[in-house]
Order: C-alpha cells, then structure tokens, then sequence
C-alpha cells in the first residue's frame, strides 16, 4: 500500500529521474522511488511556495528519519524507505547530508566560489548517488567516484536550466568568484536578462558540466555498466537537457528547458544497448 503513495510522488513530479527507474528489476525499483520520492518531499519543503516556515519541515524530516531507523517509520513514504534502508543496508548518514543540502537553502542563496558550490552539490546530489549506487549494488569504491561525479554533473545541469526560477526566489547558485571573472551582473541575472557576458558565463559552466559526466563516464567497467544502466539512462537524459541549454545559445530565461518523451525513450533505448 506505501508502494502506492511513493510512485505516486515520483509520477506527478515528472523528473528525469523517474524516467530511468523502469530498467530496474522490481525491488530494486520500489527501493529507488522511495529513496527519490524523499528527495522530492524534502525539496519541495523548501522550495513549495505554500511552505510557512521550511525550517520546521527540514526538522520534522531529521526526526522522522531517526524514527525510521529507529524502527518507527510514521509515514507511507518513510514506510517504504524502511523497507529499502533494510533491504539494502542504506547508509543513514547519507539522508542526514541530503537534509543538510536541503537546509544550506534556508540559510544561503549565493556561493562565493565552485568549492563552496561542490559542498552543496555534494550534499542534494552527490549523497544521493551513493544511495543509488547501494541499491544498484557495486564491488568497487570506484563506483562512488562515479555517483559523486555524476551526481554533481546533474545538479550543475540543473542549476543552469533553474538560472531563471532561482533568480524568483532571490537565488544564485553560479558562484560569485565566476561572475566577477565574466563581468556579469547580480541585476542582470535577477533580471533575466541574457547578456553577452551572461552567455560566455553559461558557456564556461556548462563546459565545467560536461567535464564532470566525462569523469565519470570513464570509472566503471565494461562487466560493471550492466548494473548502472539506470544512472546511465539518467546521464543521457541529463546531457540531452546540456545540449539543449547549448543550442538555445543559454538563454534559459525564456522558457524551460524540457526533453520531449519520444527524445527520453530513444536515449534510454541507446543508453541500455550501450550498457548492455
């Protein structure tokens, strides 16, 4: 029955993510939605704009994951999640490091420079491909490289696409060491304007981007792709969203940048002979 309430949160959110879930055998399915459907929860207790006070929220998600481990799941979705924590040997520590990304957005909306940014990334992101990584399962710590990598290639693509609904929060993730170099402007970008400097910003971000998905696409095996056929899915998906970002010359301002369904099916048709 809380299989139901999970699929249903990762169904309506429409992500790229859920996308890649059905190349997974069934158990391993059901545990990756619950772990998703969490992100999405504590996500939108930041960022849903009838959200009160999103601090109180962040605080009764730590609670209701130390009653999770404890035993005492309270809710569907954490209902499930108990199921894959024991399942699948789930580290806690890696849900306490994805509340705490959650929360650097109740406390911090610029990021001085991309070593600060990496923290934050690592946090919603990174964290969240070691949790992936435990339910795909994998022999080699490797493969942790490559879920950090990929994960912050994600949430770097991300940002980029976000440029403008973060700027209506009064959020700017590009680091300001990175706007000073290419002379853009706080008010530019708030103001969604795509300027000739804010293009060469975005262009030098999105090579960063790519330079992660190149680092990781390199760590696993040919005998290891098999079982990252999911989180390769995703990174076409993820690079697709890059290439689009690219060809709309980064004026992500105008409107979202989305990858139509057909376009999903055939890069995840290629992304699983490739891993085959």
């Amino acid at each position: 029955m809380d299989n139901h309430y999970v699929n249903a949160v990762a169904r309506q959110s429409g992500s790229n993510f859920y996308f890649s879930f059905f190349s997974l055998p069934r158990e391993k399915r059901d545990a990756i939605t619950a772990v998703y459907a969490f992100c999405r929860e504590v996500d939108d207790a930041v960022d849903a704009p009838t959200q009160k006070d999103p601090a109180a929220e962040v605080a009764r998600w730590r609670e209701e994951i130390a009653r999770t481990y404890d035993g005492a799941p309270s809710l569907p979705l954490t209902r499930s999640l108990a199921n894959a924590i024991d399942q699948f040997d789930l580290s806690r520590l890696y849900f306490d490091g994805i509340l705490q990304g959650v929360a650097m957005d109740l406390e911090q909306k610029r990021y001085p420079t991309f070593e600060s940014l990496s923290a934050y990334c690592y946090h919603v992101a990174g964290e969240v491909g070691l949790l992936c990584m435990e339910i795909f399962g994998y022999r080699s710590e490797r493969l942790k490289a490559y879920a950090v990598k990929l994960g912050t290639a994600f949430q770097l693509t991300n940002i980029l696409r976000d440029v403008g609904t973060d700027a209506e929060r009064g959020r700017i993730y590009i680091p300001q060491d990175d706007l000073k170099r290419f002379g853009v402007q706080e008010s530019d970008i708030l103001a969604k304007q795509a300027t000739p400097h804010f293009r060469r910003l975005m262009a030098f971000e999105a090579r960063r981007a790519r330079d992660y998905y190149r680092e990781a696409s390199v760590l696993p095996t040919a005998e290891e792709r098999p079982s990252l056929r999911a989180a390769e899915i995703m990174r076409a998906v993820y690079e697709n969203v890059l290439d689009r970002i690219e060809k709309q010359n980064y004026n992500v301002f105008e409107k979202r940048i989305r990858v139509p369904t057909p376009v999903k099916l055939w890069l995840a048709a290629k992304a699983w002979w490739e891993s085959r």
